[in-house]
């Protein structure tokens, strides 16, 4: 009995040490650009670079809010962002509480144009897209974008909620109506609860898409006052001979921080599972 402990110890000890190999392996880009970022030099290869600059400095980060438009950017993408996860999360979650609960016609065959749809590469619709929305005045504006990504993520946000709504009991709906419980009231106080999990998920992945979108940001809009986040970082370092390395790294690390306190301020969500949210309910 004590052998077999020992060696459960011993497996769980080396599955530990190999995750925290690989999570250091993950996070040696973003040390790597944090120490290009307090690099007095301009300079990303070079034989005598080292992790720890030999000279330190916050200039970079300076340059980042004062000289370069990144506040411009960043409430360009914050705009389409915000907008875009609540078009997707209003419209996903009725259709998708919709698709799981009711059985009408033709429902089989919508949900498989719908995948087929979201399955379709994106890049190949471009000229598709740009053609119907140039006639509209909706090239080089924040409508226009939005569009696109909310028909891109409404999709997703149907399909993803879907699932959760399909595992959620129907016993739990039919006790509360016996109860006397309203239709609405089920939906908000009952079956909406206990999809936070999936809501919080759903919300996170449409605001990543949107945050780090490039291929539509960069051919949709085409002013430097215009630019998103993903487009802007870009035109920073578009040529290596007039780009500063140091600077491009840093703008890209503010920007990330963001997202990076979304996820953590959502993580009790996104972890809460289905059966702790019955408990409660």
């Amino acid at each position: 009995m004590k052998h077999k402990k020992r060696k459960e110890r011993i497996k769980l000890l080396l599955i530990n040490c190999i995750l925290l190999v690989v999570c250091f392996a993950t996070l040696v880009p973003i040390l790597y650009a944090f120490s290009v970022s307090l690099n007095e030099q301009n300079s990303l290869l070079s034989s005598d670079f080292s992790f720890i600059p030999r000279r330190l400095t916050l200039e970079n980060y300076r340059k980042v809010f004062v000289e370069e438009p990144v506040l411009l950017w960043f409430k360009n993408s914050l705009v389409l962002a915000v907008v875009t996860v609540a078009i997707s999360l209003c419209t996903g979650i009725p259709a998708a509480y919709i698709f799981s609960r009711k059985r009408f016609p033709g429902r089989s065959g919508i949900l498989q144009m719908l995948i087929l749809l979201y399955a379709f590469p994106s890049l190949l619709s471009m000229t598709a897209l740009y053609k119907l929305l140039s006639p509209m005045g909706l090239i080089n504006t924040r409508a226009g974008l939005i569009i696109v990504y909310t028909g891109t993520m409404a999709v997703f946000a149907l399909w993803n909620m879907k699932g959760y709504f399909d595992t959620i009991p129907v016993e739990i709906e039919e006790a509360s109506m016996i109860d006397g419980a309203s239709p609405v009231q089920i939906v908000t106080k009952i079956v909406l609860p206990l999809a936070k999990p999936t809501i919080a998920v759903t919300a996170m992945m449409v605001l990543i898409y949107v945050w780090n979108e490039y291929i539509f940001a960069i051919n949709f809009m085409t002013g430097e006052n215009t630019y998103t986040l993903a487009a802007g970082l870009y035109s920073l370092q578009a040529s290596e001979t007039s780009g500063s390395w140091p600077v491009f790294a840093a703008a890209s690390l503010a920007v990330s921080l963001p997202i990076l306190i979304i996820f953590f301020a959502l993580q009790k969500n996104m972890a809460s599972g289905l059966t702790s949210g019955g408990v409660k309910g």
